[in-house]
């Protein structure tokens, strides 16, 4: 019987997949990562190696993939109450969270140390800085304490096109940071409109985001306040001159459109959970607006530099 059971549970258990694997590393996160990266780098003054830049974007998208690997190690006992989330790699059991802790950990290290060594040290410092802050200040530190854990911890997400300058110049620059206050302001729209779709999910893992805190009307007075302080900054690429015309009227056509869009939310009476299309209009459209910003500002440089 003994051995019959120890062969039924050799059976039974599965490796884990390559899939799972890179399921950890929330490639679709990763994606919007590398895009701004992206044109980070061609938006830099000077030119940098391809293999260089293809070495850095790399690193950039394995430190993106690591700080969501360890996210996902740290949060797995909320994210198996969480529908949304339930079926991530390690609370559905197809991982173990011993090894998605060493596989972090091993991304992690191996993408500073490949950017220190083959790009520069400015770079690979605010690729660290970037995956601490990502794990150690929002994940372990706000999300569970503050409503305003993605306000101040979304400052992570805003660090890969100023890594990416840093990777072509050796420095930071009033540029780069006006690169990182765009992401940084849109953040927390973005966001807040998933967590009111998503805020019975929050509510069963006693996660204290905005509208589990302080109601449906505050996040959506939020969204449009930080929406409304967003579109100025926008335009700042286009003020400092390193973005054109084409851009500028690029943001203010497209940031008066999240501004009407976060006005309807607000506008809307009905509970997110009786109509959710006013918070997902803006969710998928920031998603839209940020691509189409950064697009634009890559299309501009780069048509610069080979013209």
């Amino acid at each position: 019987m003994e051995i019959t059971s120890a062969n039924q549970n050799i059976t039974e258990y599965h490796l884990p997949s390559a899939g799972d694997y890179f399921s950890l590393l929330k490639p679709r996160v990763m994606s919007l990562v590398i895009f701004t990266a992206f044109i980070g780098l061609l938006v830099a003054p000077g030119d940098i190696h391809p293999v260089i830049g293809f070495t850095a974007l790399l690193c950039i998208a394995v430190a993106a993939g690591a700080a969501g690997c360890l996210n996902m190690w740290y949060e797995a006992d909320i994210d198996a109450k969480m529908r949304r989330t339930a079926d991530r790699p390690i609370p559905s059991g197809r991982i173990d969270a011993q090894s998605a802790l060493h596989f972090g950990v091993a991304l992690s290290v191996a993408s500073v140390l490949i950017m220190g060594l083959m790009v520069n040290v400015v770079a690979a410092v605010l690729l660290l800085v970037t995956i601490l802050f990502y794990v150690v200040v929002y994940t372990m530190w706000l999300k569970r304490r503050t409503a305003q854990n993605i306000v101040i911890g979304g400052a992570s997400g805003a660090f890969p096109p100023m890594v990416a300058w840093a990777a072509v110049t050796g420095s930071v620059s009033i540029e780069s940071a006006v690169l990182f206050a765009i992401i940084f302001m849109w953040t927390p729209p973005h966001f807040w409109a998933l967590s009111l779709y998503a805020c019975k999910d929050y509510a069963n893992a006693g996660i204290p985001m905005l509208p589990v805190v302080s109601g449906e009307t505050a996040t959506k007075r939020q969204i449009m306040l930080y929406t409304i302080a967003m579109v100025p900054i926008t335009l700042l690429p286009w003020y400092f001159n390193f973005a054109g015309e084409l851009y500028a009227a690029t943001a203010a056509l497209l940031g008066g459109m999240f501004i009407w869009l976060s006005f309807a939310l607000l506008s809307d009476k009905s509970t997110v959970e009786e109509n959710s299309g006013s918070a997902k209009k803006v969710f998928f459209f920031s998603i839209f607006y940020l691509f189409a910003l950064f697009a634009v500002l890559g299309i501009e440089n780069l048509t610069e530099k080979v013209f």
